[in-house]
């Protein structure tokens, strides 16, 4: 179907709402809704917090004047299904409106093709595909947990221009400057879940909060800890407990900290790798709780594995403006290639200067 300059107007304006639920929406989708008559906007809404009413209930709450007759525009396709709130799709038809446009359809199994099948037997106008792209990148939390069973996972690293993250004898601080950092606290600020591994535990005794700029909430911190080598005074066994995926044995260790208020998951063991965690299976399970973005501040070692596995998103890359040398530690542990044609080649989607350093975004590929 063509859409009309009007129609990727209001849809923009959506996709835009969609930013006010994105840091508390989850586990559900942070959907924009807005209704249209006459050429102008007389309701909008979003999804704010699981258990409130969706974006579309919000916008016909708002709406100015009657919505019987208006178009829809809404970032997800409809809910169908009866969860904490009715369904969206038969708010809409008792509104009477005339037409809804969808960006996407859902992949919720709940709800994938219902919701606009329940609005056309109603008689309403249903669309999709309006602005998908950019309705994919919204969303790409959800849909990445609802279609690969894990959230979207990102690795954040700080590294000199010759890529490395910390000088031969660990110092690391600072190696960015403080407008580097308050990004660094947003992004925190957008993840439903902060990961972590146990090297940079006892080396940096981080606390993997949210400290420089506003949030409505804290997220989750998890730490990949094997062994249980976590030191009962770390940081982040302050505040909200951590979840920590081990396969520790150690009965007497688990107790200590399961009575700090950690919760001590025992993971699969991978099975290449006798001795430590499966982390596809970890990141399976960080689906099955919920999460959808979950950011990654680690080592190289961890990094290398998390790519190797296979189960990374994105990388945000903050680059300052200094060399430290061969001897200093690098950004990935990765195997050896031999050929140009091994080389992992993620796609550069952002570039941009923040304070005196540089932020490069970049995604992997399938």
């Amino acid at each position: 179907m063509m859409f009309s300059a009007e129609d990727h107007v209001f849809m923009s304006r959506a996709i835009a709402l969609t930013a006010k639920g994105r840091d508390t929406s989850t586990p559900n989708p942070n959907v924009g809704c807005v209704l249209v008559k006459g050429g102008r906007i007389i309701g909008e809404g979003w999804h704010a917090k699981a258990g409130e009413p969706h974006a579309e209930a919000n916008a016909l709450a708002a709406a100015s004047e009657s919505p019987e007759g208006a178009t829809a525009y809404v970032t997800l396709e409809p809910c169908s299904h009866v969860g904490r709130t009715p369904p969206c799709a038969d708010a809409l038809v008792k509104a009477g409106v005339a037409r809804v446009l969808a960006a996407l359809e859902d992949p919720n199994p709940k709800v994938k093709g219902q919701g606009g099948a329940r609005l056309r037997d109603a008689g309403i106008g249903y669309e999709t595909g309006l602005m998908e792209a950019q309705a994919r990148d919204a969303h790409r939390g959800y849909l990445t947990r609802m279609t690969k069973g894990r959230p979207w996972m990102r690795i954040k690293a700080a590294a000199s221009l010759d890529g490395r993250i910390a000088l031969a004898n660990g110092e690391s601080k600072w190696i960015t400057g403080e407008a580097a950092r308050r990004d660094v606290h947003a992004l925190r600020a957008r993840s439903c879940a902060m990961l972590t591994g146990i090297g940079t535990v006892l080396r940096d005794d981080p606390e993997l909060t949210v400290r420089d700029v506003p949030s409505s909430r804290q997220p989750r911190r998890i730490l990949i800890d094997s062994r249980l080598d976590i030191g009962l005074e770390a940081r982040l066994l302050r505040g909200e407990p951590p979840i920590i995926f081990t396969v520790s044995e150690d009965k007497a260790k688990r107790a200590l900290l399961e009575g700090l208020g950690a919760e001590v998951v025992t993971a699969p063991t991978d099975p290449a790798k006798p001795g430590k965690t499966d982390l596809a299976a970890i990141a399976r399970a960080l689906g099955e709780r919920g999460f959808n973005e979950v950011t990654i501040e680690t080592g190289a070692k961890l990094n290398g594995s998390l790519l190797a596995a296979g189960v990374i998103d994105e990388i945000v890359l903050y680059l300052a403006p200094r060399f430290f040398g061969d001897t200093a530690q690098s950004l990935f542990a990765l195997p050896e290639f031999t050929s140009l044609e091994q080389a992992l080649r993620p796609r550069l989607v952002d570039v941009r200067q923040v304070g005196e350093d540089l932020r490069l975004t970049l995604r992997m590929e399938g």
